[in-house]
């Protein structure tokens, strides 16, 4: 069953939102309530916490489901401390690196 279930919980979280999310849901908890009913209880009380991102804006969903953002960061991390070179102690080393995420902070609730 575990293909079946994958895409079952995939269909859930590829919907468009709203309240569409919960049709799905209330869908295949009763598709599995007689067949695998421990998986029906589960999805009924995790996927609901999974899916808080659907308070979001459609436009902000991307930046939660993926990890490209938090990769870019590390990379203008990565090459901050490369142009530097040595630190010669840990303030000066903290001073680059920690503003950049304050920044991208800034930046991405600026909008």
């Amino acid at each position: 069953m575990r293909k079946e279930v994958a895409a079952d919980i995939r269909d859930i979280f590829n919907s468009s939102g709203g309240q569409e999310y919960e049709v799905w849901l209330n869908r295949y908890v009763e598709k599995y309530r007689h067949s695998a009913p421990k998986l029906a209880e589960w999805m009924e009380q995790y996927i609901p916490e999974c899916l808080t991102m659907f308070i979001l804006l459609v436009s902000r969903r991307c930046y939660i489901r993926t990890t490209n953002m938090l990769e870019r960061l590390n990379e203008k991390i990565k090459w901050r401390t490369r142009v530097a070179g040595l630190f010669p102690n840990e303030p000066l080393l903290l001073r680059p690196v920690g503003a950049l995420p304050m920044v991208t902070d800034e930046d991405w609730q600026a909008g």
